[in-house]
């Protein structure tokens, strides 16, 4: 028997090492041929189970949702960057923090056209958004007339004071005399802030409003800023 070279004896030998890692290889993933699943790390989102992808998130970047005091979602960085909805909105005005006053006639066309004024008469900015309850008394504090009514087509804007601040609300009405209503000369105007209760007393020296008959309405429009003048 002839006796083989020893290049072909060392090829030989490598070859069976090559085939026997090969085998360990194969045990050593299950033996079937296929990936174990890979372990899901910190900071990265599972697969949604419905079958849409999640994005990856991040200790940085994700946010999560708040509700803010007028029931919008506001997104809180946890990265440290503060939003809007938790530095806290300002508030709005209470009757306490307000001072009210009544501007000059702008009349026309049988109109008498008068700016309700309010200012932010304390330290801290708020805000003011639609109408204003209205009243006219007469010296007794007895109300003289109805309410007025809510002009229709005013859309309401929220209007942020600040300290030392104005905004102004249209009241509107028909000049008596013209109009034929029955009149009263009122001794102040009752003036309550949106979504407050308590009042604010202005004397009243814009001369005879109609409170009774035809024509005897009195509107208020939302509140702007300035001061209407």
């Amino acid at each position: 028997m002839a006796k083989k070279s020893p290049s072909v004896h060392r090829t030989a030998l490598l070859a069976g090492t090559a085939a026997l890692l090969g085998l360990l290889t194969a045990c050593g993933s299950g033996g079937n041929g296929t990936a174990s699943s890979p372990t899901t790390l910190p900071g990265t989102a599972a697969p949604a189970t419905d079958g849409s992808t999640s994005a990856p998130a991040t200790a940085t970047d994700s946010a999560t949702q708040s509700t803010g005091p007028s029931g919008e979602a506001a997104a809180t960085k946890s990265s440290g960057t503060t939003s809007s909805a938790a530095a806290g909105t300002s508030g709005r005005c209470h009757t306490s923090e307000l001072r009210a006053t009544v501007g000059r006639n702008d009349p026309g066309a049988g109109q008498e056209n008068f700016p309700i004024v309010l200012t932010n008469a304390s330290s801290r900015t708020c805000t003011v958004r639609g109408f204003p309850g209205a009243a006219f008394v007469d010296a007794s504090g007895k109300q003289l007339g109805p309410d007025p009514k809510r002009e229709s087509g005013s859309t309401p804007t929220t209007v942020t004071l600040a300290p030392g601040h104005s905004a102004w609300a249209g009241l509107t009405f028909s000049n008596p005399e013209v109009s034929g209503a029955h009149p009263a000369t009122p001794a102040a105007l009752l003036v309550t802030p949106p979504d407050e209760r308590a009042s604010l007393k202005v004397t009243w020296t814009g001369g005879q409003v109609p409170v009774s008959g035809n024509s005897s309405s009195v509107f208020l429009t939302v509140f702007n800023p300035g001061t209407g003048a």
